[in-house]
């Protein structure tokens, strides 16, 4: 309050003490005469208390009664305040309501949930995609949509991960659900109608695999000939650099197709790859000797066994996804590098590196190395016979097996790319897994004897010089 009503109570209370006091002094008893001044003066702000307290009970349109002083200035700067907080009300049911409007139309359903999954609030498209209704509002979300994938993707709490799930009321129809934080303790599923972009991509799938499959034949046809006319003697010499060209081109479609082939298995396969006892040791070796059998390759080829722990998953595909990054690492390092393969245990889970010396790759190019045939260097890969698939694939056995690839490289330096298994998918050995094996021909112990005779500074695998 300002300093004149406080001004008015100090002299209205001094000029009644001075009056008691002067009536005592004249009448006698002046302790009497002040405490029934003091009394009075008590009971007029008792008064004026229960007259605000009253008027606070009442309607919030209704005026404030007229008081003098401080009293006054009370009620007026409260009838204010009630003024104000009812503008406020107004605008904050004006945005609620348009707030509810604008969520009852999104063609997303939204449900908020608090700390216990509970539902506290849901749109229109959550009945229509999740089969929720505004009674099912205090219950938890999990016992109105039983399916246990997505009661695993409500536990893991990620909110960097979306789950694509059949919508409950209807089969047919697809959706992608995601949690993202809501408020201090609440949570807000969205699920989307992704119905088209699935059908599109089943599309996009068979067309893949369907074209790729029928051009096999015609392509082997064309191989067959371009051999024939390649080894010829009577073929004209002017005629032979075309048709080694021709022949060379055919190779390349023939990996392509080979390439999109696999990515099309790979993407119609189930989510999560099978738990087959792979010997990582033995593959390595095996993909360390073809590597010395090319004829243009790197000096030096080591192989590092730093466990012999192996890998639950598809012979098949890891094979596949090790055998794409050793190829991309001895494509791009010269005769006179080094290429070096490791296996090794971090923690709890498994990583196979392959680390080179070669040309590296720039730093805005990393992100975008598994999209297919994407290519940092587009004439040098056409060249070397690249398809522009291999990292592709690696992403994609690497997700069915739970792992994730990591590049580091500097230009001019080489480039290190690692596959890191989970724990989940790390083997003591293959009686862990009721005998199965990993099938490729090679045993443990020619893995053993390699990375003995590749060590650091060893000049295992190195390219034979010229006589």
């Amino acid at each position: 309050m300002s300093e004149g009503p406080w001004g008015y109570v100090a002299g209205r209370l001094l000029a009644l003490l001075f009056v008691s006091a002067l009536f005592g002094y004249l009448f006698g008893q002046p302790l009497a005469w002040l405490s029934a001044a003091l009394l009075a003066y008590l009971g007029w702000h008792l008064w004026h208390l229960w007259q605000l307290e009253s008027w606070l009970r009442r309607k919030l349109g209704e005026p404030p009664r007229d008081a003098a002083g401080l009293w006054g200035g009370v009620f007026a700067q409260l009838h204010r305040l009630r003024l104000q907080s009812r503008a406020r009300k107004k605008r904050l049911a004006r945005v609620l309501k348009e707030f509810r409007k604008s969520t009852q139309a999104l063609p997303d359903a939204g449900v908020v949930l608090d700390k216990d999954n509970a539902i506290v609030w849901l749109n229109e498209a959550a009945t229509r995609l999740l089969g929720l209704r505004p009674a099912d509002r205090g219950q938890r979300i999990e016992n109105l949509l039983r399916a246990p994938e997505f009661a695993a993707f409500l536990r893991a709490a990620r909110t960097d991960s979306n789950l694509r799930m059949a919508s409950p009321p209807d089969e047919a129809v697809k959706l992608s659900l995601q949690v993202v934080p809501y408020g201090e303790t609440q949570h807000l599923l969205l699920a989307k109608d992704i119905t088209h972009e699935v059908r599109l991509e089943t599309v996009r799938r068979t067309f893949v695999a369907n074209a790729s499959h029928e051009l096999r034949s015609p392509l082997t046809v064309i191989s067959g000939y371009l051999d024939s006319l390649a080894g010829d003697p009577e073929l004209a010499d002017y005629w032979r650099e075309p048709v080694d060209e021709m022949a060379r081109q055919s190779e390349r479609m023939r990996r392509i197709i080979e390439d999109l082939l696999t990515l099309s298995r790979l993407e119609a396969s189930a989510p999560e790859a099978e738990r087959d006892y792979v010997d990582v040791a033995a593959m390595l070796t095996v993909l360390r000797k073809e590597a010395l059998a090319r004829p243009q390759r790197p000096g030096v080829i080591e192989l590092h066994l730093d466990t012999e722990a192996g890998l639950l998953g598809v012979e098949s595909e890891i094979y596949s996804a090790f055998a794409n990054l050793i190829g991309n690492a001895l494509k791009y390092t010269p005769t006179d590098g080094r290429v070096s393969i490791r296996w090794r245990m971090e923690g709890e889970e498994g990583w196979m590196s392959v680390e080179d010396d070669g040309i590296g790759i720039p730093a805005e190019a990393i992100p975008r190395l598994t999209e297919r045939f994407y290519r940092v260097h587009k004439g040098r890969d056409r060249t070397t016979g690249g398809t522009g698939l291999g990292l592709a694939i690696v992403k994609h056995v690497l997700q069915r097996h739970g792992g994730r690839l990591a590049v580091e490289s500097k230009i001019g330096a080489g480039s290190r790319f690692t596959c890191r298994f989970p724990p989940g998918r790390i083997a003591a050995g293959p009686e862990a897994t009721d005998g199965h094996t990993g099938g490729d021909g090679a045993v443990p112990g020619d893995a053993t004897a390699a990375a003995a005779g590749s060590g650091s500074g060893s000049e295992a695998g190195r390219a034979p010089t010229s006589p």
